[in-house]
């Protein structure tokens, strides 16, 4: 879990060769809840050098307002530093692995 901006910043900068998802959500999110799982298990099965990191919103309110995130959940996926992937609210776990398909593919295999 990520704890404050600056432990954001470090992980970003740390994975900056592998691919990282950070999870923005609140704890009183109840599709988060459910979805935050799922999208952990799709990452381990199909996308290993992913790391995935969440976000509490409400603790950390200047990350979410650092990355223009408004909405629970928000995925933003980085990938060699750069944002690749950005969705928001209605996430379907499928539907986020083959938008992951192609760039990870040419990142990693």
């Amino acid at each position: 879990m990520i704890k404050n901006l600056d432990n954001f910043e470090q992980v970003l900068e740390s994975k900056k060769q592998d691919g990282v998802l950070f999870y923005f959500s609140t704890r009183q999110c109840h599709v988060c809840k459910v979805l935050k799982p799922k999208i952990y298990d799709m990452l381990q099965k199909h996308y290993p050098k992913i790391e995935m990191h969440y976000i509490d919103t409400e603790k950390i309110p200047e990350a979410g307002g650092h990355f223009s995130v408004f909405a629970a959940p928000t995925i933003i996926l980085f990938l060699d530093g750069k944002e690749f992937i950005r969705q928001s609210r209605n996430i379907g776990v499928m539907e986020l692995a083959s938008h992951i398909e192609r760039p990870y593919s040419l990142f990693f295999d």
